[in-house]
């Protein structure tokens, strides 16, 4: 394992000009949720070239895709994250994370060649679209591509490097009100005022806050408010997000604040419309043991992890839904200090030689542990056993 090892990291060196060029490629060039055709594409054809047998379109969306080499158990996929947000383009990163993770999975095909022999142990990278979305992993566990691959794995960029990372589950709710349009000065009492509900769940959010565990989030935005002022609006509508560290809360708040727009809408004579948007986001299942792997790595590459408390500035994503089906981590590459995902700073800080030293860190660390986990039956027996016996 150490032969193939040195040759792995020889191979992410000699990759290094490459991926940073592809990864500000992204960057230049970014693709909202299942339109990332570019994208994809760029990523299918190193991949391709690399050795690795690729379908693309796979769970019904044609920018996913398998990467495959090898065969047989055990069975480790590499993540690959594409998506940009609209707006602020790779202010999330995804430009680092799935160009470390295709990275990872090109210069670990250089090492691999002999050692990995045929049906003994496959490799993958999934091309996983629609993170901002919470989607595309959902759809790739519905289409069954999770079903025989025993852990899976990427980084993120960061501010920190953290190994272990929590995510809260998310639930989408859009309310909707209705009521009856008036002539807000002449006819006032003739109309039923959608936005007063509206306003009224706004409150009753605002209040049922105080009596909230620490850890779940309740936030939303009015998506419609009417057409005029002189116009009583006769429909209103709010989304909100929902999330808590786990499931159990989750179902208890998110009925909650459903009973706080059924409040409001009989409050105000308006009547209701609730939709769960899309699928629930689940929260991240913690496996210590594959964490501790990932720790191996980065003693072998001389970095030392932060500090920072794993559930601290928390938020969801479909990569929670993954690690409730097969032992998952999702550590985070340091890009640096004082910056934060969303913003512009961070998806211009991706494109520096900061960011580029977080990329290379990302190839390397996740290409050590996909080497471990392939070549240490006991390191992947304690992982699937941290995976049973786990919350």
């Amino acid at each position: 394992m150490l032969k193939v090892r040195e040759e792995f990291l020889r191979g992410a060196d000699a990759l290094a000009g490459r991926l940073t060029e592809l990864s500000d490629c992204f960057y230049r060039n970014p693709e909202l949720g299942l339109k990332e055709e570019k994208t994809s594409s760029a990523m299918r054809a190193l991949l391709k070239e690399a050795g690795f047998v690729v379908e693309a379109g796979i769970a019904g969306m044609p920018t996913a895709f398998r990467a495959t080499l090898g065969a047989g158990r055990p069975a480790v996929a590499i993540l690959a994250e594409m998506d940009a947000l609209p707006g602020i383009g790779h202010a999330c990163g995804h430009n680092i994370a799935g160009t470390a993770s295709i990275g990872a999975g090109a210069a670990l095909a250089m090492a691999l060649s002999g050692p990995l022999k045929p049906g003994q142990g496959t490799l993958m990278v999934l091309g996983t679209p629609a993170e901002e979305l919470g989607k595309g992993k959902i759809e790739m566990i519905k289409a069954g591509v999770f079903d025989d691959i025993d852990a899976a794995m990427m980084v993120h960029g960061s501010s920190k490097r953290k190994v272990v990372k929590h995510f809260l589950g998310l639930v989408r709710l859009n309310f909707t009100f209705h009521g009856r349009s008036s002539h807000a000065s002449a006819y006032p009492e003739e109309g039923i005022n959608a936005l007063d509900a509206v306003i009224l769940l706004f409150n009753s959010v605002g209040l049922l806050r105080q009596q909230l565990r620490g850890d779940v989030r309740v936030h939303g935005i009015i998506t419609d408010g009417g057409k005029a002022p002189n116009i009583i609006p006769e429909r209103a509508s709010a989304s909100f997000y929902v999330r808590a560290k786990d499931l159990t809360e989750l179902a208890s708040v998110r009925e909650r604040v459903i009973n706080c727009a059924r409040g409001a809408a009989s409050a105000t004579g308006c009547t209701l419309e609730a939709v769960e948007a899309g699928d629930l986001n689940a929260p991240m299942k913690i496996n210590m043991a594959f964490a501790d792997v990932y720790r191996r790595s980065l003693k072998e590459l001389g970095l030392a992890e932060a500090t920072e408390a794993a559930e601290k500035n928390v938020g969801s994503s479909d990569i929670g839904n993954v690690s409730q089906v097969i032992p998952t981590i999702h550590p985070h590459v340091p890009i640096r200090d004082g910056i934060n995902i969303h913003t512009h700073e961070f998806a211009d800080a991706t494109i520096t030689p900061d960011g580029h030293r977080a990329l290379i860190e990302g190839v390397k660390a996740l290409g050590l542990t996909a080497i471990e986990l392939l070549f240490n039956p006991e390191a992947m027996e304690a992982v699937k056993k941290d995976f049973k016996t786990g919350d």
